[in-house]
């Protein structure tokens, strides 16, 4: 009977291989677009690119856990319990599971409102994560919340059918490659029930194929299948997977974590807001909390306003930003994570044009005060600190500004501009009552807007923690560090190593002002190391500092700036542990009066 299958699905890639031809667009156009997050065709990947903000849902056996295995609680990511580096569950356990799993809160409506109130324009949920476990109706495995589990009900099918009822984009996720609980899946057992041998091969084509072909065929039109952690599986097993998708959803977009580059975009590493400009079209996923699936003590939400500045941020460098969510063992979506999205949700409907077919900023990083979008010929400024004095600087604007407005609660209040050098100041009302994200409008005369980009110091607040990706190095060596947390909270940092006294991190700044300036470090690293920090006008302080296993702020000294306009900051380490890492320097303005 397997073997038939097998052969079965064979003869039906092929057939549907050699009537419709699927060939993804080349990499190149689609990844390298100068034009920001584009939508590759008319009528596909609109919502992708257009509307910037998704909904991510972790929702699985793992779920009803809670990251608690025989009364211990794990913590990390939840659906990675039954892995060998959280609870190493026996798998006949772990499918038992399945007997008691019944959601009797799960409210399909209630989700896709909140996605709808959160100002999200499509949602996509695990309808088989790594575990193994369909969280639909699979003729396929019976390891599935239909015939195994008591709750007996199709979710997927009344989450897809209220998205459609509330105007919403629907997607799933599925785990193409990893599977914990099925014979031959990665990570899953060598043999089957029978102690048979079984490979990928057996995995791909008696469930993963089969089962891709289910969720593209019986829940409406979509938006996203996301595929997985391809890790080592066949390329020719991702291409018959991709061709089935496209046949049966054309106008579905594929996510870049499919392998092997045949996704129709980009997908950051999770939980990565990228620091400058990526062209093309390109999407970082998030968590509300620090874990994907339902952890009972994880409570440390982000605020209404931390999920604003990262959605911003996003977009302002040109992608798509989908945020997650994890309901708990009842179906119910934590109240903390409800409470943040409503809030940030308000926002959203009051400043539409930052997130809606808003393209990225042309300055290609953020500013010390907040982020910049672009929308036709108007520019809008995220000031995500409302500064004390009153006063917005925004430096290297070359095209005349028409008009500039402040925007709260619907209403516009004309902001006085002047022009100081390359420098252009907007003076804020002393009245205005600051919102969660404050937007100041730019009216330009076109859609033809000239900046020079480079980095350059608040005349107030300086620069926090400048990241050494936009320094030049010289006898050193740059990368990224990804590291974890916990188990699955990842974290990212570029950062320069393999320091001698002769090598040199350098920053080309623009300085509004002269004055006295107090530099830090951000280093990690052990023991201690003596820095040198050095102007193009001669001047220079050093100090030693001890490193220590996380990254923080090292006091380093003050350094005058004799004249104002461009300089070159270099860093360099005459002392200490090569191995040590410099990520960032802080430049703060000390103020005498």
């Amino acid at each position: 009977m397997k073997s038939t299958l097998k052969s079965f699905f064979v003869l039906l890639v092929a057939f549907m291989c050699s009537e419709v031809s699927f060939a993804q667009e080349s990499m190149d156009k689609m990844w390298g677009s100068s034009s920001g997050n584009a939508a590759p065709k008319e009528g596909r990947g609109r919502l992708f690119s257009w509307g910037n903000y998704a909904m991510f849902i972790h929702w699985g056996l793992y779920s009803s856990l809670g990251n608690v295995w025989n009364g211990n609680t794990y913590y990390g990511i939840s659906e990675w319990i039954l892995n060998k580096n959280m609870a190493n569950i026996d798998r006949s356990e772990y499918r038992a599971i399945a007997k008691r799993f019944n959601p009797t809160e799960f409210d399909a409506m209630k989700i896709a409102q909140l996605a709808k109130d959160a100002g999200m324009k499509y949602i996509v949920i695990t309808s088989k994560h790594h575990e193994g476990f369909a969280m639909y109706h699979s003729m396929v495995d019976k390891f599935n919340i239909v015939d195994a589990t008591p709750f007996g009900r199709d979710p997927m099918k009344e989450l897809s059918e209220a998205c459609k009822k509330l105007g919403l984009g629907f997607g799933f996720y599925y785990s193409h490659n990893q599977d914990w609980t099925y014979p031959g899946g990665n990570g899953g057992p060598a043999v089957d029930s029978e102690g048979n041998p079984k490979t990928i091969d057996d995995y791909f084509y008696e469930k993963c194929l089969p089962q891709i072909d289910e969720i593209t065929k019986n829940y409406g039109d979509m938006e996203i299948i996301w595929l997985d952690t391809p890790g080592r599986i066949p390329k020719e097993y991702v291409e018959k997977l991709v061709d089935v998708i496209h046949r049966n959803q054309p106008h579905v977009m594929v996510s870049g974590r499919a392998g092997y580059d045949l996704g129709d975009y980009r997908t950051l590493d999770d939980m990565e807001i990228p620091i400058e400009n990526i062209d093309g079209l390109w999407e970082t996923v998030d968590v509300t909390n620090d874990s994907w699936g339902y952890a009972w003590y994880d409570n440390n939400w982000k605020s209404p306003k931390e999920i604003l500045q990262y959605l911003i941020t996003t977009v302002a460098r040109g992608g798509t930003y989908m945020l997650n969510v994890g309901p708990d063992a009842l179906g119910r979506i934590p109240e903390g994570a409800q409470m943040s999205l409503r809030a940030s949700g308000k926002w959203i409907e009051q400043h539409p044009e930052v997130i809606y077919g808003a393209q990225p900023s042309p300055w290609k990083h953020a500013m010390p005060w907040g982020d910049i979008v672009q929308q036709g010929n108007k520019l809008y400024l995220a000031v995500f600190d409302w500064p004390a004095s009153g006063r917005i600087y925004l430096p290297g604007l070359k095209t005349k500004i028409r008009s500039a407005a402040l925007l709260s609660a619907g209403k516009r209040q004309a902001l006085k501009v002047a022009v100081d050098g390359t420098w252009t100041v907007f003076y804020l009302p002393t009245t205005h009552k600051s919102e969660l994200v404050n937007v100041i409008e730019l009216t330009m005369p076109s859609e033809e807007i000239e900046v020079d980009n480079r980095q350059a110091l608040d005349p107030e607040t300086g620069v926090k923690n400048m990241s050494v990706r936009f320094a030049s190095t010289d006898g050193c060596e740059m990368y990224k560090s990804n590291w974890m947390e916990k188990f699955g909270e990842w974290k990212h940092v570029y950062c320069v190593n393999k320091m001698r006294p002769e090598s040199r991190v350098r920053w080309t700044l623009e300085f509004k002002d002269s004055g006295m300036y107090r530099i830090e470090l951000n280093v990690r690293g052990t023991g201690k190391c003596v820095w040198k920090v050095e102007s193009d006008e001669g001047r220079f302080v050093q100090n030693q500092q001890r490193a220590s296993d996380l990254f923080a702020d090292r006091p380093i000294g003050w350094l005058k700036i004799d004249k104002a306009g461009t300089h070159t900051i270099s860093v360099s380490m005459l002392s200490g542990d090569e191995k040590t890492d410099l990520a960032a320097i802080t430049i703060t303005p000390v103020p005498f009066e």
